[in-house]
């Protein structure tokens, strides 16, 4: 899933890139306000990480200005400010959840994989399609019951497909949400679903993973 994490501290903010990469999220950063504000208007985000005391723009008004043109993107807001009031604030401005630095890395991917989970209420707690499942918390996936072990990359990639399952999605879309990138190789996307055939279809005799000549991949929502 695609992440916008906005927070002028560099390192914290490359710090949290790197481990929300190595979950499977795709991350883009922003170190001001206004830059986080015109990414977030104009980016195909999941959920938003805004910190409060920004240059040039502060969360809170980055956040009452999205909710204010009806951007209802999940946002999840960091501060070192740690008083209800503050926290209060925030949420009363349109913000779905709070938490105060310093924080546990491992509480902020479960609040985040809860927002997702609760966003639109599309985001079921375990994505299904057919027989196949996946559990984003628990990073599992069965089919049937039996388990399959996938790599970070091939889970982010599963778990993009099953969120827009029974859809034609591009290798564009793709790379753009699962590799966080435009300038890699298409054909890394091909190799990749080629991956996860040879481990979710093959053994099990199933066609879940389907390409649609000159479009691009879709997951069969009854699981193949």
């Amino acid at each position: 899933m695609r992440v916008l994490v906005v927070e002028d501290e560099r390192r914290m903010a490359a710090a949290l890139q790197r481990g929300l990469q190595a979950e499977g999220f795709a991350v883009d950063l922003a170190h001001d306000g206004e830059d986080g504000l015109h990414l977030a208007r104009h980016g195909d985000y999941d959920v938003v990480v805004l910190d409060i005391m920004l240059p040039r723009l502060s969360g809170y008004n980055v956040c009452k200005r999205l909710r204010a043109e009806d951007n209802w993107v999940p946002i999840l807001m960091l501060s070192a400010k740690d008083g209800e009031y503050d926290m209060a604030d925030g949420l009363d401005l349109g913000a779905d959840d709070y938490l105060t630095k310093p924080f546990s890395y491992v509480v902020l991917v479960a609040r985040l994989r809860a927002l997702l989970r609760r966003d639109a209420g599309r985001r079921p707690a375990v994505l299904t399609a057919g027989d196949l499942s996946l559990d984003p918390a628990r990073r599992k996936v069965l089919r049937g019951e039996t388990p399959v072990e996938l790599t970070p990359r091939e889970f982010a990639l599963l778990e993009y497909l099953m969120r827009r399952r029974d859809e034609v999605v591009s290798k564009a879309e793709i790379l753009e949400h699962v590799w966080d990138t435009f300038d890699t190789d298409p054909n890394v996307v091909e190799v990749y679903v080629g991956y996860l055939r040879r481990k979710l279809d093959g053994p099990f005799g199933r066609n879940a993973l389907q390409t649609v000549r000159g479009a691009g991949y879709r997951l069969a929502g009854d699981g193949g």
